[in-house]
């Protein structure tokens, strides 16, 4: 997993990833920030020593972390048909590439550490 940190002056800290884990980007960059980290590093502790997945829900991304991997699940991607029918009309369709990704446990730690050591930098 590619990735690359950005200090932007308007929009604050920012991450660049590669495209199949853009949903890894967005759910650092708006659901965790830098306000949230050490919530995050206190679950991977917790996964640590345990054998359940835990979830972390996010407002439009969830987070599945087990010792194996880490899991990005837009709620999108788990819209009821009725709802993805309404907009048909509109020839509107659901990406599910952009909706799911995920990564292992491992370089989840390192990506959270490394944000973690650029964004309380300085």
């Amino acid at each position: 997993m590619e990735y690359q940190f950005i200090r932007d002056p308007i929009s604050g800290f920012r991450i660049k990833i590669s495209s199949e884990h853009a949903i890894i980007g967005r759910w650092l960059n708006e659901e965790i920030g830098k306000d949230k980290i050490a919530m995050v590093q206190a679950l991977i502790a917790s996964v640590s020593t345990s054998f359940e997945p835990v979830t972390l829900k996010g407002q439009e991304i969830d987070l599945i972390l087990s010792k194996d991997e880490a899991i990005f699940e837009a709620h999108a991607l788990h819209q009821d048909n009725e709802d993805i029918l309404a907009y048909q009309d509109d020839e509107l369709m659901l990406e599910e590439n952009d909706l799911c990704s995920g990564c292992g446990f491992e370089d989840f730690i390192d990506l959270i550490d490394s944000w973690h050591e650029f964004t309380h930098s300085r």
